[in-house]
């Protein structure tokens, strides 16, 4: 049994729902074909499996070291980094002419799936650069890309994000980084940066980080920050490296990802640390959102790819381990052992796994394959319409991937019982490494309020009056088929629900209670996040319940019976049939909950503003 990643699943997901093989019709896919994406595909397993994976646990135990200045990765790390970049993996869906292979997006978000199980420490460091070598391909000069961007791209050098600062974390517009301006037209740089992941290492010999900063004389706040190219190694006039002031002071010492160097940077502490603007002065925020939703949809594929790996192994130690005698027997003494899985309460937390990890794959692909899509548009029209779509999307898939795939990995250990709590099996590292995902990249209330903030107001609400227009489109189709009315019945309402607490938030914020959508904006969030997931399980449902009963034609099954024996013999109908059993149990179990969850936004409750704050506890 395969442990990393359900093959099989993304594949449905892939060719049979969203049916990117069609992405090939566009000219900007038509040199590939879903035989090239499935051999992508199998490759990015072989990685994971033979390379990624089996020092998943070194690297845990290792973590980094840091001695002088010097940051020194697991050892094992090296190698893996180095076939990573010799696949051409960073660059995989970039176009040729800076090193990439031009794949659509949501065909490296597969890959990404295997990368992100196998040894998330690891994938972080070209994850990284890749962030920031897209940045300077679409705001570096013409010189900067010749020196620096390349390189990204191959990973022959590394990249960061330096955003967060002592006292500016979340509240990154009371940043005190400085930027003075030289007569030469660059700026010498000058502050500290923590926090940084990738900020120091020895798997290559250069690092360039995207540094945000205030340029002397600058606006107060967000209004007033410029990003820039700050290198590790600066290449001087005569083209040689030389040292840039960028100082590492110390690492973390982490709950998880300790294969991955967090680290504390010092810019220009003898005050000749050169940095290059990248695009215009006081645009760094706006320059950073605009890379923010490859970054955010990287750590839901974090979530997912730990999800998914604990679900995997959780389901095989279920099938392995014996303990408990059948339900139906319980209280006689000389019933056989059988296997956990037939227990009522673990098949329970399986199907939660089961269902919460398919529903992330659809919802995290549909996000990537809605970015192939906004790239292809052939239309201004087609382009805005996407683009809206991953606009929307982004803030959700980051927050509900996250703390979903937290859960369905808490849910694991559960399930081994108290070997899940000990180092001997690795669901334990899994849960670790996945907590930070919900605190990265904008914590999940900063997505929250991104989505009530940004998102639900661009375009006069537009936004989200497209996707339901979008989804309607398919619902029309499923409502045909009267096996799953009862599902459609339950997703229309947590819809409704949906549509009522937004309206409730539009009205709210025209009044003195403008702070009550702020105050529920994660619970909202949430909601919508359920909303999306039953919406890719039920099309998930109507698809494979058109393949069963094609299934049932072919070998002419006629009554219960010979039903059960198919299923039991055929893994394609036993695929099928799990498809509908996971929608089945999403709307039955998550979505019939969604009328309590947006009657309680909707009560307006505001207990949690109106308490003094010595009545939360007496110091």
């Amino acid at each position: 049994m395969k442990l990393l990643a359900d093959e099989r699943d993304l594949k449905f997901v892939l060719y049979e729902q969203l049916r990117v093989q069609e992405l090939c019709k566009h000219p900007k896919y038509s040199e590939f074909s879903e035989e090239l994406f499935d051999m992508v595909i199998e490759q990015a397993e072989k990685l994971a499996e033979k390379e990624l994976y089996p020092i998943n646990k070194i690297g845990d135990r290792e973590g980094c070291r840091f001695d002088n200045g010097i940051v020194n990765v697991p050892e094992a790390f090296h190698k893996a980094y180095k076939l990573y970049c010799e696949g051409g993996w960073i660059a995989i869906s970039d176009p040729p002419e800076v090193g990439g292979q031009g794949l659509p997006f949501v065909i490296a978000n597969a890959a990404l799936e295997f990368f992100s199980a196998a040894n998330w420490a690891l994938i972080m460091y070209p994850g990284l650069t890749h962030g920031a070598a897209r940045l300077l391909q679409k705001y570096g000069t013409s010189d900067l890309q010749d020196v620096y961007m390349y390189k990204m791209f191959s990973g022959e050098w590394g990249g960061t994000m330096c955003l967060t600062e002592p006292g500016a974390g979340s509240d990154v517009g009371n940043l005190r980084t400085r930027a003075t301006r030289r007569p030469d037209g660059a700026f010498n740089i000058q502050g500290q940066k923590i926090f940084i992941s990738s900020g120091m290492h020895d798997l290559t010999d250069n690092i360039v980080h995207m540094v945000l900063a205030r340029i002397d004389g600058a606006p107060k706040g967000t209004r007033g920050i410029s990003i820039f190219l700050v290198p590790r190694l600066r290449a001087d006039e005569s083209g040689n490296l030389v040292d840039n002031d960028v100082a590492c002071s110390g690492i973390e010492h982490k709950m998880g990802i300790h294969g991955s160097a967090t680290c504390s940077l010092n810019f220009g502490e003898s005050g000749t640390c050169i940095g290059y603007l990248m695009g215009e002065e006081n645009k760094g925020m706006r320059i950073m959102f605009d890379m923010m939703n490859e970054a955010r949809l990287f750590v839901g594929m974090q979530g997912l790819g730990h999800a998914n790996a604990a679900y995997l192994h959780a389901l095989q130690y279920a099938r392995e381990r014996i303990q408990g005698a059948p339900v139906e027997r319980m209280k006689d003494a000389n019933a056989p052992r059988v296997p956990i899985i037939d227990h009522p309460d673990v098949r329970r937390m399986l199907m939660f796994m089961k269902s919460s990890t398919e529903g992330m794959r659809a919802m995290l692909h549909l996000a990537a394959y809605c970015i192939d899509r906004e790239r292809a548009a052939p239309t201004e029209e087609e382009r805005e319409l996407f683009q809206g779509h991953v606009d929307l999307l982004i803030p959700i898939c980051k927050s509900v991937g996250s703390d979903l795939g937290f859960r369905v990995c808490e849910t694991a250990i559960q399930i081994y019982g108290g070997y899940g709590f000990v180092s001997e099996y690795p669901v334990e590292q899994f849960m670790r490494d996945c907590k930070i995902a919900s605190l990265y990249e904008g914590t999940n209330g900063i997505q929250a309020l991104d989505l009530i903030g940004r998102k639900l107001t661009l375009k006069r609400g537009q936004l989200f009056k497209n996707a339901l227009k979008t989804s309607s489109e398919m619902l029309a189709k499923i409502r045909m088929n009267f096996r799953l009315r009862d599902l459609v019945q339950i997703y229309e309402e947590a819809q409704e629900n949906l549509v009522q607490v937004t309206k409730f938030f539009a009205l709210k914020s025209m009044t003195d209670e403008f702070h009550v959508p702020v105050l529920y904006a994660k619970p909202y969030l949430d909601l919508f996040g359920d909303v999306i997931m039953g919406f890719m399980l039920l099309w998930q449902a109507y698809l494979a319940d058109r393949r069963l009963q094609e299934i049932y034609r072919d070998h002419n099954i006629k009554d219960e019976t010979a039903r059960k024996k198919l299923l039991e013999e055929n893994r394609s109908a036993a695929f099928y049939f799990g498809k509908i059993a996971s929608a089945q149990f999403f709307m039955n179990q998550v979505l019939t909950q969604a009328s309590g969850k947006a009657k309680a936004i909707m009560n307006n409750d505001k207990s949690a503003l109106e308490i003094p704050v010595d009545g939360f506890a007496l110091s």
